[in-house]
């Protein structure tokens, strides 16, 4: 139960999201682009970082440099 103390966690690193626009998914109201975000945790797929909901969200890589 990791991800219950995710916001908690130190930040890994920081990262600028280039773009919100997702084929399936709602993703332009939790990210803003050219907005830096906290990364707290990262798997091969996912950066799971404090969104603009100042929550948890997982996010695919592809939406960050």
């Amino acid at each position: 139960m990791i991800h219950l103390k995710w916001e908690d966690r130190k930040t890994i690193k920081t990262i600028k999201c280039v773009h919100a626009d997702a084929k399936k998914f709602v993703v332009h109201n939790k990210l803003t682009p050219g907005k830096m975000y906290d990364v707290k945790n990262e798997t091969e797929e996912f950066y799971f970082i404090i969104d603009n909901s100042n929550r948890i969200g997982g996010f695919r890589k592809d939406y960050f440099k």
